[in-house]
């Protein structure tokens, strides 16, 4: 299994490392308690849903907000290019400056008045065992526990994202009871939201880590609300490596969604158009690196230009504008009043005319007028003329 560089750096006046490393396994049913009752974004039959069951599929970006604290206009601007959520950077204080209660309370405040749905992360378990500034998923649960009032009541609106790529490439045999321990003591201390947990090895499971375990990590959540998160960068360069991880997870009921991913990366090329069109067509969510302030080599991941939202990257335009892109393929949460409508397609499911949603896009549209055929029958492109 090849071992790509875990390098990518996000600066803050400083260059600060934040993401990267490496691939890729989980298995069947879950007894146990049932799931959480309807409250919030929860899981429910692998899916991630709003607690009125419809289905919700992220449809995002990454906005580091722990190393920009200034930049207060990002989450409106992420979401007036059509995002429907928004993966926040904090900082429980053990690297960087500490992300105070005032300040969450305040994000997810700009996240409702925005219609997007905040998942909240801590950044500073990045690469923990292999970079010896990052900090334990135990830390980061007692942070969470720290800012707890500023997050009661907002499970409809909030994913608590407990730690970012929180193995490096050492001792990342060791993620599964950390996991399991950082999501019992969420629970224990009255956590209902919605959890996210990445992949070791950077995020990116080259190690097959997180896939062999997802299930036995999901069967120890008494909630049975925990999703799981990937980030695809060097290793997946391929359509294959995508589809057989996603896939996986799909086919054996466990909630999936790729947390990060870029168009180009110093460990590899990573396919971001299988990335994108695998994460569709399995109606899965998908979370681009990053809105704005990489640095260290790593410019090319901002999708606008110096926080501008006026001025996107090739990066920026093809997540938001190609195809399979946020702008054709997000649907804003049904809690705010979202559920159908041009630009809001998710490629799954029906859409408002009664017709299914093509799977493959604009691919089966030759002429443009928002209709397909796929299986035989006609189908609507998500966000086309027919989309309303």
């Amino acid at each position: 299994m090849r071992k790509p560089r875990s390098t990518l750096i996000t600066t803050a006046g400083v260059a600060f490392a934040a993401v990267m490393g490496l691939m890729l396994p989980l298995t069947g049913p879950f007894a146990g308690r049932a799931e959480a009752a309807p409250t919030g974004i929860r899981v429910s039959d692998g899916r991630v849903v709003e607690a009125n069951g419809n289905d919700f599929v992220m449809r995002g970006v990454n906005h580091a907000h722990a190393w920009y604290p200034d930049r207060t206009g990002s989450i409106a601007d992420i979401a007036a290019k059509g995002a429907n959520t928004v993966r926040v950077v904090l900082s429980s204080g053990d690297r960087w400056t500490r992300t105070t209660a005032s300040e969450v309370s305040a994000l997810v405040g700009q996240c409702k008045a925005n219609k997007v749905i905040c998942v909240l992360e801590v950044h500073d378990t990045t690469g923990y065992g292999e970079d010896g500034a990052a900090t334990t998923l135990d830390r980061a649960a007692d942070y969470w526990i720290s800012v707890q009032d500023a997050l009661r009541g907002q499970e409809d609106y909030v994913v608590v994202n407990i730690g970012n790529e929180p193995f490096g490439n050492n001792n990342h045999g060791e993620w599964t009871n950390a996991t399991k321990n950082a999501i019992g003591k969420l629970r224990d201390a009255g956590f209902s939201h919605a959890l996210m947990v990445d992949a070791p090895n950077w995020g990116q499971d080259w190690s097959g880590t997180m896939r062999d375990n997802a299930a036995s990590v999901f069967a120890s959540d008494p909630d049975r609300n925990t999703v799981f998160s990937v980030h695809m960068y060097g290793v997946y360069d391929t359509a294959t490596e995508v589809r057989d991880y996603l896939n996986h997870f799909v086919g054996n009921g466990l909630p999936v969604v790729v947390g990060e991913f870029g168009d180009r990366h110093s460990d590899g090329n990573p396919d971001e158009d299988a990335i994108m069109a695998t994460a569709q067509s399995l109606g899965i969510g998908y979370l681009g690196w990053s809105w704005s302030g990489n640095g260290g080599g790593v410019e090319y991941l901002d999708m606008v230009n110096s926080f501008d939202a006026n001025s996107l990257t090739a990066w920026g335009d093809r997540i938001f504008n190609g195809r399979d892109g946020i702008a054709a393929t997000s649907k804003t949460a049904t809690v705010y009043g979202g559920g159908g409508g041009p630009g809001t397609g998710t490629g799954t499911g029906t859409a408002p005319n009664g017709y299914p949603y093509c799977v493959d896009g604009g691919s089966s549209d030759p002429d443009g007028d928002g209709w397909g055929w796929e299986n035989s029958r006609s189908c609507v492109v998500p966000g086309g003329p027919a989309d309303g």
